[in-house]
């Protein structure tokens, strides 16, 4: 990529991110979780963002096949970036197996591993289904 190319991805990637954090922000106030508490809201939000990745890929790749060239850094690499958190689902895994809720955090570990793989496989089968060619 050209030097001069660099900066709008870089820019694209700031806004999208800045997007999607505070998205991710907004739903921890309003469903916030108590201490010692299953986290749901970061397992939604990071299964949310699984699904709304593997949705989105399918548009830009099979159905869009030459998007604009911000699009993907934009919204893949920024607003879902941003959105989703490995950060926050590694601390709460930590804080529950601090505060002596193993179990929870060895379940949240694995139920978050599964749900999101299979968010991500089943909005992209559903998306690809949904924008097939119809055959006649």
């Amino acid at each position: 990529m050209r030097e001069s190319g660099v900066w709008p991805v870089v820019a694209v990637v700031a806004v999208g991110g800045a997007i999607g954090a505070s998205a991710r922000y907004g739903a921890s106030l309003l469903w916030p979780t108590a201490p010692g508490a299953f986290p749901t809201t970061t397992l939604l939000v990071n299964v949310v963002g699984c699904a709304v990745m593997g949705a989105f890929m399918v548009i830009l790749t099979e159905v869009m096949r030459t998007p604009h060239r911000l699009l993907r850094p934009f919204f893949g690499t920024g607003v879902l970036g941003g959105f989703t958190t490995f950060s926050t689902y590694a601390m709460d895994i930590e804080r529950l197996v601090k505060d002596g809720h193993a179990r929870t955090g060895l379940a949240y570990l694995g139920l978050t591993l599964l749900a999101a793989l299979a968010a991500v496989w089943s909005a992209a089968w559903l998306t690809r289904r949904v924008t097939a060619p119809r055959q006649s």
